[in-house]
């Protein structure tokens, strides 16, 4: 598992054009992870790619963990943003079937998918542990927003985190080929209405 290079935090973009820059580190970082395993894709081939200097990058992303990991937040944050809509009147049914439709976008690109994961599980074990045991990630709040504007308790909290850690292990099994697609998406649809099944 990759080391995080230090405890420095990564630098806020905060203009538009620190916002452009860091966008465009995130798709040069992409565009070389779909084509590279996480090993050899090095950062300098990632500020060329992106046309930053190496300190600039390093700036916005201390380690290649913290790189990746932005770029898996990012692609989430993405998936969420465009298509994560429409509605069957089930909330629990609409979660099956929209973290089925992200996995399959995230595994459209394997070599990338693995690096995305790869980077996101050391950022997560690197980092500090959360007061609710709930990270603060895109994922978490959409699944949140699809459950409608009930309050979460503890149990409630309890259920997502093991929803998410169920479509983690899930996704891992599909990007190994240890299940076949469909019966890994058939897996993910019984756990989401299995742990959901309070939310009904």
């Amino acid at each position: 598992m990759p080391r995080i290079a230090e405890a420095r935090r990564p630098a806020a973009a905060i203009s538009e054009r620190q916002v452009a820059r860091r966008e465009r580190i995130l798709d040069a970082a992409a565009e070389l992870g779909a084509d590279a395993a996480y090993e050899q894709v090095q950062m300098l081939d990632v500020a060329r790619r992106a046309d930053v200097a190496i300190a600039t990058l390093y700036r916005y992303f201390p380690s290649k963990t913290h790189l990746f990991a932005a770029v898996f937040e990012a692609r989430i944050d993405r998936f969420v943003t465009r298509y994560w809509t429409g509605s069957t009147g089930d909330p629990v049914e609409d979660l099956g079937e929209r973290l089925v439709a992200l996995s399959r976008d995230l595994l459209s690109t394997p070599k990338l998918c693995a690096t995305l994961m790869h980077a996101a599980a050391a950022s997560y074990v690197a980092g500090p542990p959360d007061d609710d045991g709930m990270p603060d990630l895109m994922i978490v709040r959409a699944i949140l927003d699809t459950l409608g504007d009930r309050v979460p308790d503890r149990a409630d909290l309890a259920a997502i985190r093991l929803l998410i850690y169920s479509w983690w292990g899930v996704l891992v099994s599909g990007l190994n080929h240890k299940l076949p697609a469909e019966l890994a998406e058939s897996d993910l649809r019984l756990a989401t209405r299995l742990i959901l099944a309070p939310f009904r």
